[in-house]
């Protein structure tokens, strides 16, 4: 099933889908903790010359962008959010592939791992 398929919170910055904040919700409640959120930032790295971190954070920085998606908060700092406005982020859970998923519409190139953007 794809992001759009799903029904999607919307807000400006980045969209968690249905999936992604369950699997979100559920990653937080084996940690057993409710102080952290999903931080999504945006790093120089990679074949194509940025890449996408995705951790739990309990920090709280300057500039934060935070939004909550059914609980679930979503934290991007100031310098990767400009990169990742629309981006959806999902999870999949298939035969073939589990994990997160990022769509960057801002990305106008990929490697062929995923990991990197340019």
């Amino acid at each position: 099933m794809s992001v759009q398929d799903e029904k999607t919170t919307v807000s400006d910055g980045i969209l968690l889908s249905d999936a992604a904040a369950a699997k979100v919700k559920s990653l937080l409640e084996q940690e057993g903790r409710d102080d952290l959120a999903l931080r999504v930032a945006v790093q120089p790295g990679g074949c194509s010359g940025l890449r996408y971190q995705l951790f739990f954070d309990e920090r709280s920085l300057d500039g934060d962008v935070v939004k909550d998606f059914d609980g679930v908060k979503v934290v991007t700092d100031r310098m990767s959010a400009p990169y990742l406005g629309g981006a959806s982020i999902d999870f999949v859970d298939t035969i073939e592939k589990q994990g997160f998923t990022i769509d960057n519409p801002n990305a106008t190139g990929s490697c062929a791992c995923g990991d990197s953007f340019s």
